[in-house]
């Protein structure tokens, strides 16, 4: 049997680096990776979800990017050795449902688990 390729998304909980990296290409700016990198990195920081450490949450939001490229949410554009990134709308709203029913789900299963526990 094939091993599947690792490039779909878990459902063990909601991912938050992909939810602001959504949000990021929610404005329709196009984004080299440092300068979108430090702008997840604020808002992660601000919601206190910047943890591991900063460069290990730079592979891990460079790894989710490339996730979205390959998914085609997000276009790759090569200038010479400028990497941009641009969000594709249609892609991005279907991403952003199925993370939204994966955040519903998870909060429906942390209060039945809670609910059990009690």
């Amino acid at each position: 049997m094939a091993k599947a390729s690792g490039k779909s998304f878990s459902r063990r909980a909601p991912d938050i680096i992909t939810e602001e990296l959504v949000a990021a290409f929610a404005s329709k700016t196009s984004y080299e990776f440092k300068p979108l990198f430090e702008l997840i990195f604020s808002n992660l920081r601000a919601r206190n979800a910047a943890s591991g450490g900063e460069e290990m949450l730079r592979l891990r939001a460079y790894e989710k990017l490339q996730s979205l490229v390959d998914r085609g949410a997000v276009k790759k554009t090569v200038t010479g050795v400028v990497k941009k990134y641009k969000g594709v709308s249609s892609a991005l709203a279907v991403l952003n449902v199925e993370m939204e029913e994966l955040r519903r789900e998870w909060s429906l299963r942390t209060v039945n688990n809670t609910a059990v526990a009690a």
